[in-house]
């Protein structure tokens, strides 16, 4: 993927408060669940799971599967440009 394409992926995936909010919940959290996600952000389970594949479409966040339950984090390294969003959160 060319870097424009990327940029463009990233920032329309950050164009989203209920993105944002996950990314900073799991900037202080390091991996939650789906569900606990859900929770802090008060979305249902589904809303909540199109909104972490969209961060991972993006390579925001990665995912870990732990039996039946997926663990999500943010994405290391760190995007600079994630950062310094999440930074003004």
């Amino acid at each position: 993927m060319t870097s424009g394409k990327r940029l463009e992926k990233i920032l329309k995936a950050l164009a989203n408060h209920r993105r944002l909010a996950i990314l900073k919940y799991l900037l202080v959290k390091k991996s939650a669940t789906v569900g606990d996600v859900a929770q802090v952000i008060k979305l249902s389970f589904k809303s909540t799971s199109r909104h972490l594949m969209v961060l991972r479409g993006g390579e925001m966040v990665e995912r870990e599967q732990v039996g039946v339950l997926a663990n999500y984090s943010l994405a290391q390294p760190v995007d600079p440009i994630v950062r310094l969003v999440i930074s003004q959160l």
